[in-house]
């Protein structure tokens, strides 16, 4: 659904998703749809499978597990994991996943910048393999909270995990609705738990656990939660910095030097 230019609210797993076996992707945020930097993608692998490994391109990559548990392997380096987890995967990187038994895993990729609609698929490995680097993974709960105003936000991936380009959060919103602000950042979010509405002047759209939106950078914007709990929400953005920073549509962002 279109807030006007090209912010929009969409669902995870609307429209076709290209398939692989044992992978589904739908693509939902990129360049052809008004993004300037990063993208939005939903990857799922099928229960018990192990998707095709994936060629990273010249791209910074930052997941997130939104459900299930499985393997998370890049550049060799190997890490078990389940939902609130985030991962970050350096330019360049092979990336391959599996899912466990029980179920599916599904997880929600942005890549900065936005190397296209592309699945590139990585040929087989020959030769020995170098030693692999620590794998950066990070876990909601393993996180520090810190608060703004009456939210509070947990950075999962930035500068400390090799980020240079993207921030990576989880953050809550309490019932009620914010002030109208935009950021100085080009922003995705996934909406993780709880019920709302995103505003885009006069123009809004529901959300919760299943949808996703793109905010366009200095888009004036507000996220109502029109719930009794917290909505909490995963926020992806460009350029990194603080999740905390905002702006008054009445007021210019600060001069830079």
């Amino acid at each position: 659904m279109s807030l006007g230019g090209a912010c929009r609210v969409m669902a995870l797993r609307g429209g076709t998703p290209l398939r692989r076996p044992g992978l589904r992707v739908w693509r939902h945020v990129g360049r052809e749809s008004g993004a300037a930097a990063v993208s939005l993608r939903v990857l799922e692998v099928e229960a018990g499978a192990h998707a095709p490994v994936l060629l990273g391109r010249d791209c910074e990559e930052v997941l997130f597990v939104l459900e299930g548990r499985g393997r998370v392997a890049v550049d060799g380096a190997v890490a078990d994991v389940e939902a609130e987890t985030g991962i970050f995967v350096p330019p360049r990187a092979r990336l391959a996943l599996a899912a466990g038994a029980a179920g599916p895993l599904t997880l929600v990729s942005a890549q900065c910048p936005d190397p296209g609609p592309e699945l590139r698929l990585a040929p087989p490995e020959t030769g020995t393999a170098a030693e692999p680097s620590p794998l950066a993974v990070a876990r909601v709960w393993e996180r520090a909270s810190r608060p703004s105003g009456d939210r509070w936000y947990r950075v999962l991936i930035g500068e400390a995990a090799g980020s240079l380009a993207v921030t990576q959060f989880v953050g809550a919103i309490p019932p009620g609705r914010a002030p109208d602000h935009y950021h100085e950042y080009e922003e995705v979010l996934c909406f993780l738990e709880g019920q709302g509405r995103l505003w885009a002047g006069e123009a809004s759209a529901p959300i919760g656990p299943g949808w996703c939106a793109f905010l366009p950078r200095g888009q004036v914007h507000c996220t109502e939660n029109t719930g009794r709990g917290e909505l909490r929400l995963l926020g992806v953005f460009h350029p990194s910095g603080s999740p905390a920073v905002s702006y008054s549509p009445e007021r210019p962002p600060p001069a830079t030097t």
